[in-house]
């Protein structure tokens, strides 16, 4: 391990759906409301995959924007990791499938799942083979196609999520820049707050499983918001201090987009102006693993981030995980082939 080696981001893309589902929309199918959904958590609009697309064609179409925004061809990327909650099917893995798509012939894949921190877990792991010498060039990528594991009866969750996906080149970076201080979590004694129950080995499908609705999200909303509270500023502050920077530092936030009191909360924990927040919660909803990287590449895209701006990326979700990671914004200009 060469703890010398600066890795960092040199491509980002995203992809959403076409397909926009309003709250006005939901009002026809469940009793909720658009102000009620907006109040409690800053949600106005969310995208909905086409019934033909699955999580492996989200993540490959933003894949591919993320290696031309790189200028990398797919026969350079050495190794895929995909995070999701919503794999086309339970094996092969989504990153399997995302290679085939791509031709990225020379790479290994695997998928990796953290719930909604999954993407920043990510970024972290591909950082760590690049940093050992084993590879070169890693593509992360986090999709979901939640729309496909919600039930549309139960107003306390359909009304959160949305599907879609973003993705990374990571490649070595000029000293300085890159990934500088992350810090990875997680506590298994809540995983029953945030969970799908049947459809594995504890629960295999069966009609009793599918007439219980038990193939759906199952979430305790007021728990996941107390630990999300917690969570976020604490695990945003260690990544800090393991980058040893401080609040102040920091330029920009780019937290996980699943509500916006939990995003505000997160700012006040780090002392941190709303307009040093990216927050895009209002058009894509919460998009779990894919959320952060489609913040971060209208962030940068927007101008909100800038050449040498540190940034900040914080995360949690189902298992319960949390992830957190500062970056030193470099994009390609720093890259080393």
């Amino acid at each position: 391990m060469n703890d010398n080696i600066a890795v960092g981001i040199i491509g980002i893309g995203t992809y959403v759906p076409d397909k926009i589902m309003t709250n006005k929309d939901l009002e026809r199918i469940v009793d909720t409301s658009d102000e009620w959904i907006v109040e409690r958590t800053g949600i106005r609009e969310r995208r909905i995959a086409e019934p033909d697309m699955a999580t492996s064609d989200l993540a490959s179409r933003a894949a591919q924007k993320a290696l031309e925004d790189a200028g990398v061809t797919a026969e350079e990327i050495d190794l895929i990791i995909v995070a999701t909650a919503t794999p086309d099917m339970f094996f092969p893995s989504v990153a399997c499938l995302v290679q085939a798509n791509l031709k990225a012939n020379n790479a290994a894949a695997f998928d990796l799942a953290a719930g909604c921190s999954g993407f920043v877990y990510g970024l972290v792991t591909g950082s760590q083979f690049i940093k050992a010498g084993l590879y070169k060039k890693v593509l992360v990528v986090g999709a979901e196609t939640l729309s496909r594991i919600l039930d549309w009866s139960d107003r306390n969750t359909c009304v959160l999520f949305g599907d879609g996906a973003g993705a990374a080149v990571l490649a070595e970076t000029a000293p300085g820049f890159g990934i500088l201080g992350a810090d990875l979590g997680a506590d298994g004694s809540g995983g029953d707050l945030l969970k799908l129950p049947a459809g594995g080995s504890r629960n295999p499908a069966t009609q009793e499983t599918i007439s219980q609705k038990m193939h759906f999200v199952h979430m305790n909303g007021n728990e996941v918001f107390k630990f999300a509270v917690k969570v976020m500023g604490e695990a945003a502050v260690k990544a800090l201090d393991n980058a040893g920077l401080v609040a102040t530092d920091v330029d920009c936030l780019i937290p996980h987009q699943a509500n916006i009191r939990i995003i505000q909360s997160a700012a006040k924990r780090l002392k941190l102006p709303m307009d040093k927040v990216m927050v895009n919660v209002d058009k894509y909803g919460n998009t779990s693993a894919a959320s952060i990287p489609i913040a971060f590449e209208e962030a940068v895209h927007s101008g909100k981030i800038k050449y040498g701006d540190i940034v900040v990326l914080v995360g949690f979700g189902a298992g319960l995980t949390w992830a957190s990671a500062v970056i030193k914004w470099g994009k390609g200009a720093d890259a080393i082939a």
